[in-house]
């Protein structure tokens, strides 16, 4: 039995690295979405005790800007896109 031991350093090396990359990204797009509100505190919304007549969000919601909203998307867009090449990949019905 031979082992090519470059070639399995080499998926190795490509395994960590993609890796690191979607948990980097996933990280990016779960840091825009907490980002600061307007008084430098993250945003939240009510806490829902007695916030029944101020709507579905309660009377201290806080909405996030759409830009936030649309790079926190495209992150998470990437990391499914990443799982669903990976998945891809591996499984050979879809070939």
């Amino acid at each position: 039995m031979d082992i090519d031991w470059s070639a399995l350093g080499e998926v190795a090396g490509v395994s960590i690295g993609a890796t690191v990359a979607v948990v980097v990204v996933f990280a990016l797009g779960v840091r825009v979405l907490s980002g600061p509100g307007p008084d430098g505190e993250p945003f939240r919304a009510g806490d829902g005790a007695g916030d029944e007549a101020a709507g579905p969000q309660g009377a201290g919601a806080v909405r996030a800007a759409p830009l936030p909203l649309f790079v926190a998307g495209l992150c998470f867009l990437a990391c499914l896109a990443a799982v669903a090449y990976g998945l891809y990949l591996i499984i050979p019905q879809f070939h």
